[in-house]
């Protein structure tokens, strides 16, 4: 009769409670158990499913209040219960980076919740330079610094459209810059990696006044054009680095610095030409613009990348790298 007593007597504070506290639609909702005891868990999450996990997780699909429960050990006496109120799920796109900067790509993911397989279609909408989308991906760069950089993600689900936009804090940053001299005024470029900003005007022309590639210290020596045109037949101007000589005559063409290997870079005439020897690029003007590409690393002077255009300047008649960030 002791142990009957002490049976009837036996008390179970049940309880729990969930995370996050104010869940979307479409969100993994976890739910905590503190009952003191028991073995069997029956859950009921309001709308229509169940669960028999102690401490389970669950996603509403619509969003509205729904009334949980909880039962242990099959005693109707042991239950809690309360009210959750599930939110609308606005769709929004992340960004893959936290800060910005100039000429750095990032990305942007759209985050839709879309239970029941409604017809997407995104539109993607910004001022700067877009490298590709697909679908809910966007993949861009910002050209310009801005402190209100605005994206926008025009959404259309189910008949229904809506536009969600983001603005973006864009730094500036420092890098190297090219200059050019063309018949109509001197000009800076920035580069940024595989990109440049766009070249504008500039009066800080003392690179431009001095560079030449008549005559270069190298080596502990000192190389001119008259002196190289007999190793180099039609030589008009030329820079050395990791002995190799890049020259222009009758086009774009490398060599050793003995004159082995000659190799045409290109072969439409070339007006000007600089080595960036931070970057280790060589940088030349034909009469299509400037073109660049990385310096010749072979023992022959084969080389396997394509060389790629910088800009369209025309009749440019001096390029300098310029060392100091701006």
């Amino acid at each position: 009769m002791v142990c009957c007593a002490l049976v009837a007597c036996k008390k179970n504070s049940v309880s729990f409670s969930y995370s996050p506290s104010s869940p979307k639609a479409g969100e993994t909702v976890t739910f905590y158990n503190h009952s003191e005891s028991g073995e069997d868990w029956s859950w009921s999450f309001g709308d229509g499913a169940t669960s028999a996990t102690k401490a389970p997780a669950h996603v509403y699909k619509q969003p509205g209040t729904y009334h949980v429960t909880l039962m242990v050990d099959n005693n109707k006496s042991w239950r809690a219960a309360q009210d959750i109120t599930v939110y609308d799920t606005v769709p929004s796109f992340a960004a893959s980076d936290t800060s910005f900067v100039i000429y750095k790509d990032y990305t942007f993911t759209a985050s839709v919740y879309n239970p029941y397989n409604y017809k997407l279609a995104y539109e993607w909408i910004l001022k700067d330079s877009i490298v590709s989308v697909n679908g809910g991906t966007l993949k861009c760069y910002f050209s310009r610094p801005n402190d209100s950089a605005y994206i926008t993600l025009r959404l259309s689900i189910n008949n229904a459209s809506m536009d969600i936009t983001r603005a973006f804090y864009i730094a500036d940053r420092q890098t190297n810059s090219m200059l050019f001299r063309t018949n109509a005024g001197d000009y800076r470029q920035r580069i940024f990696g595989e990109r440049a900003e766009d070249y504008t005007p500039t009066t800080d022309s003392e690179l431009l006044d001095i560079e030449q590639d008549v005559e270069q210290w190298y080596n502990d020596s000192t190389f001119r054009l008259t002196d190289l045109a007999v190793t180099f037949p039609g030589i008009e101007g030329f820079k050395i680095a990791n002995r190799k000589i890049y020259y222009r005559a009758n086009g774009l063409w490398v060599a050793n610095i003995d004159g082995a290997y000659k190799v045409q870079i290109d072969d439409t005439p070339c007006a000007a030409m600089t080595l960036d020897t931070k970057d280790s690029r060589i940088y030349w003007a034909n009469a299509e613009g400037v073109w660049y590409m990385p310096f010749v690393g072979s023992d022959n002077n084969k080389f396997v990348t394509t060389p790629t255009q910088l800009n369209k300047l025309k009749n440019v008649t001096k390029i300098a790298a310029d060392a100091e960030p701006k």
